[in-house]
């Protein structure tokens, strides 16, 4: 089921473009007992990320345990738009991420899986990996 959702994750990324750039066009979806409970892609410059975009969609929602699949790495740093690894981390419901790239972006590269493991999240690296780079990869920001 895993690959299922991760699939899921980047049929939304594909979403993102071209509004989304120069941001990478992220895919995201909230699964809930192996149901999609929510489903986001990033958004123009200054707006919501993918993850932000899906967990907008359950706020105030009561949930426990649900599991998170996004096709890059959140983001551990501000920019136009808060941290999403933070507000992940922050996020009670979410116990488990599954994130199936790094971001090679020297700003995060690593640093946002950090923040989720540090605030005791489960995370789980490259399921779907290639799939997911072949699609991604062009739109990332390399060192």
């Amino acid at each position: 089921m895993d690959e299922i959702f991760m699939f899921a994750a980047l049929a939304q990324s594909k979403k993102a473009l071209p509004e989304c750039l120069p941001n990478p066009p992220v895919g995201c979806v909230i699964v809930n007992a192996e149901e999609i409970v929510a489903q986001g892609y990033t958004r123009a410059p200054g707006k919501n990320h993918a993850e932000a975009d899906a967990l907008n969609q359950i706020q105030g929602k009561a949930f426990n345990f649900l599991k998170m699949y996004v096709t890059l790495e959140p983001c551990s740093f501000q920019g136009r738009t808060p941290s999403c690894a933070i507000a992940i981390a922050k996020d009670p419901r979410i116990d488990e991420i599954y994130v199936s790239i790094l971001d090679p972006d020297p700003r995060n590269n690593g640093r946002g899986l950090d923040i989720l493991r540090d605030a005791g999240k489960i995370v789980h690296v490259g399921l779907c990996a290639n799939e997911v780079n072949a699609f991604l990869n062009q739109y990332l920001l390399k060192n």
